[in-house]
């Protein structure tokens, strides 16, 4: 491939400056003012790192045929279909390998393949070699997107928990591993926090999800309450569908009741960013209750004082 084939480093640069960008649009915050520095750089890395690779499958790269130029990645169908998504998430795995290599080499000269070409994914060489990080959480969430590409419905709940086994989880274990405090039983605790702000935020995301032609909300749940794909299209729900969403929302709740009390395993500015995190999840479930459990009309946002307040009194009881 030609230099003049792929995009400038400026224009990849900027594209990525909008993806992090998003972060601000999150039910939690992401790397907060009051943590250290190194702190903010690595969980803004992984983020932007989550945040590509979900763009990437969902079709939402300002520039995806430009991303596959920088990367590599061989056309393959249109930029809107699963073929060139797949192949996408395929170039973007191989440039996770590149950080990888150049993380564990550090001064060395570069594998024949190169150093990582995406800025998003040289962010992540530092981080990974100053908390010893493995591939495995991040080929998660690249996975995930792969399921994304074959699966658009889940039978059970117990379908939907696996796959955000792989949408989810990983992300609290990097911000444990970053943080030096993973233990098995913290893990455990933030894989229910991280499983429960998924399930929430497919619940804000009914109306969206459907335009994309997914459904995240288990089959055998729809039929339980009567509930058909039609319904789910309407510009407003109907009772049928509120139920649905208030079971939805119990369900979520439960879950990060059960992953709360990962904050008072912690002290300090961690504490603080882990209450934040699972505020959000309860400020998201507050807002979706204030709504009617009406999803469809309007997507339900928490409000950022609730949050506050619910963060403040996560941190003083550590549950």
């Amino acid at each position: 491939m030609s230099a003049t084939a792929q995009p400038s480093s400026e224009s990849a640069d900027q594209a990525a400056g909008v993806t992090l960008d998003k972060a601000d649009l999150e039910n939690f915050p992401v790397a907060p003012f009051f943590l250290p520095a190194a702190w903010r750089t690595d969980l803004m890395a992984v983020y932007g790192y989550a945040r590509l690779v979900d763009d990437a499958g969902d079709g939402d790269l300002a520039d995806p045929a430009g991303v596959a130029r920088l990367l590599g990645v061989p056309a393959a169908g249109e930029p809107d279909g699963t073929e060139f998504r797949l192949a996408l998430l395929d170039g973007l795995e191989r440039d996770l390998d590149r950080a990888f290599e150049s993380a564990l080499r550090p001064g060395t000269a570069p594998a024949a393949d190169g150093a990582p070409r995406h800025p998003l994914m040289r962010a992540l060489v530092p981080l990974v070699g100053r908390h010893g990080l493995t591939p495995e959480p991040f080929r998660r969430l690249i996975e995930a997107n792969r399921v994304d590409q074959t699966t658009a419905r889940y039978a059970t709940y117990q379908d939907l928990a696996g796959y955000c086994t792989l949408s989810a989880d990983p992300v609290g274990r990097l911000v444990l591993a970053i943080a030096g405090v993973s233990t098995p039983e913290r893990t455990e605790l933030s894989d229910a926090v991280c499983t429960a702000l998924q399930v929430v935020e497919h619940l804000q995301d009914v109306a969206e999800d459907l335009a994309r032609g997914r459904i995240y909300l288990p089959a055998e749940d729809l039929a339980r309450f009567g509930v058909t794909e039609e319904d789910l299209a309407a510009p407003t729900a109907g009772g049928a569908v509120r139920e649905l969403i208030a079971f939805e929302a119990d369900r979520a709740r439960t879950l990060l009741d059960r992953g709360a009390p990962l904050v008072g395993t912690v002290r300090g500015r961690l504490r603080l960013l882990l209450a934040g995190f699972t505020a959000g999840g309860y400020a998201a479930l507050a807002a979706i209750e204030a709504a009617g459990h009406d999803v469809l009309a309007q997507q339900p946002k928490p409000d950022k004082r609730r949050l506050a307040v619910k963060a403040a009194a996560l941190f003083a009881k550590g549950r």
